[in-house]
């Protein structure tokens, strides 16, 4: 694979990088090219280390007069090789668009990294682009060379990054998870514990807009186009210009984005499947609580459906619960488990509603569907549940 990348410099030049993966003609690095993010002198520095070590066990293992030293040999071998590996992961510098450079290995922690992974054009790019001051305006890659079977890619046909090895560190250099990305919208994937838009204090000022406008700083004010809850996870549109920030919350005022929830509710839920109503307010003397009142409550709808019963590690019983909310109610979906009226069972981790938890708020917005507001394009996007 190669990559080309377009980037501003703090004067604003337009700077053009260029990148492959992996090796090229056998060499880690070419001139003109941006570099591999292993330093040359900690490359041969891990090269004397190891290299001849593995090479005399290699030795060893095909000499071994018996089965037995054969396979002692080998598991030294592998030990050793092990140890090696996880060297070399160490000595990667991946440069983030914020903070201190990365390391390899706990960007895949507790597995191991893919091999390759760090190698790709992309984190090259990036990683480069940031080191630099440089801010990136468009990058592409692009295949080269004979068709694969294998990965299904072929000549000169573009391709985005891959998710086995780019995607854990673009997330962590972008501080970001870009589920999709056009020159009007961007939806991402929240961690939980992350707000949508800033919060009041210097303290709550991390959130969604802000890390996308480090990197998109043209991104309208106020570009996350709805919102989810800190404590919950899951898909975020975030507008690029205004007028796609306009047009999508024309199309959320008129229920035209469809979404879903996966929930794990506290205990076992009878009823297989339903309709949820009830109107609610803010808790003035507990913000931001909602409260269930049928005199000046605004309505809220949900759909849901029970996918099953778990069985948790701690024992205990819970439902695994669809949701499809008609409304957009401020906590809509935790007043609906939690309430008496709905279903009686808070999401489990609820910290407003139910017995709160020590990890996260088992709630995440995994589907969206909508037309593009600008191509009118149909767009649907999915997000695995991390439950």
């Amino acid at each position: 694979m190669f990559g080309v990348l377009v980037a501003h410099d703090q004067n604003g030049n337009e700077i053009l990088l260029k990148a492959f993966s992996g090796s090229c003609q056998g060499r880690r690095n070419l001139y003109g090219w941006v570099p591999h993010l292993i330093a040359n002198d900690d490359y041969a520095g891990y090269l004397d280390k190891h290299n001849l070590k593995i090479h005399e066990l290699d030795k060893k293992v095909e000499s071994a007069s018996n089965l037995s030293q054969k396979r002692e040999y080998e598991t030294i071998r592998a030990n050793h090789s092990a140890q090696a590996l996880g060297h070399y992961t160490n000595l990667y510098q991946i440069h983030p668009i914020e903070g201190e450079p990365l390391s390899l290995a706990p960007l895949f922690a507790p597995k191991r990294a893919p091999t390759g992974s760090g190698d790709c054009c992309a984190i090259k790019l990036l990683s480069y682009a940031f080191k630099h001051k440089l801010r990136p305006l468009s990058m592409a890659e692009f295949f080269f060379g004979a068709s694969t079977k294998t990965t299904g890619r072929h000549h000169l046909q573009f391709y985005g990054p891959c998710d086995e090895k780019c995607k854990p560190i673009l997330a962590a250099m972008l501080d970001l998870e870009i589920i999709y990305q056009d020159r009007d919208l961007v939806v991402v994937n929240k961690p939980h514990s992350v707000l949508s838009v800033p919060g009041r204090g210097p303290e709550n000022q991390d959130c969604m807009e802000k890390r996308l406008r480090r990197l998109f700083p043209d991104a309208p004010v106020q570009c996350a186009v709805h919102r989810l809850d800190m404590d919950t996870s899951g898909l975020l549109i975030l507008a690029l210009t205004k007028k796609a920030q306009s047009s999508m919350h024309h199309l959320f005022r008129q229920q035209q984005v469809q979404k879903t929830y996966i929930a794990l509710l506290e205990g076992v839920v009878k009823e297989e499947e339903g309709v949820i109503q009830l109107p609610f307010r803010l808790d003035l003397e507990h913000r931001p609580k909602q409260i269930y009142d049928s005199e000046h409550g605004k309505w809220g709808i949900t759909k849901f459906k029970r996918i099953r019963v778990e069985r948790r590690d701690d024992g205990t019983l819970a439902t695994r619960m669809l949701f499809v909310p008609c409304t957009g109610r401020t906590h809509q979906l935790r007043v609906h488990s939690a309430h008496p009226l709905g279903l009686g069972k808070p999401i489990l981790g609820d910290r407003l509603y139910g017995n709160g938890s020590k990890d996260r708020l088992y709630l995440h917005a995994n589907t969206l569907r909508f037309n593009h507001p600008i191509t009118n394009i149909d767009l649907s996007f999915s997000s695995e549940v991390p439950f």
